[in-house]
């Protein structure tokens, strides 16, 4: 087997998952891709930034569809209630993946 081959298929593979957006002064920001939750018929995706400023924060936005089918946005939610819900919702999926803390 060709190591070289075998690195690109790795780097490849940790990328897959990797969402670039645009913060509010256009700088482009990376992503991890975590989940796709649904909540009361809308879909929100879990990310966790790669560069973290907060160590293990993620960021919940809303998924709101595009002009065609290909196309999505994410945009923020304002809904404490709605964020807490969703969290919570991945929590429960991914308890055997991640430490959770408390922020208290």
């Amino acid at each position: 087997m060709n190591e070289d081959m075998g690195k690109e298929e790795f780097l490849e593979e940790e990328f897959d998952n990797v969402i670039i957006l645009n913060d509010e002064e256009g700088k482009e920001v990376k992503f991890e891709f975590l989940d796709l939750i649904e909540y009361n018929s809308e879909e929100y995706v879990v990310l966790l930034p790669t560069e973290e400023e907060e160590e293990g924060e993620v960021v919940i936005l809303k998924v709101e569809e595009g002009e065609t089918a290909e196309e999505e946005s994410y945009v923020s939610v304002e809904n404490e209630e709605t964020l807490s819900k969703v969290f919570e919702m991945f929590k429960e999926k991914f308890k055997d993946e991640f430490n959770f803390e408390d922020e208290n």
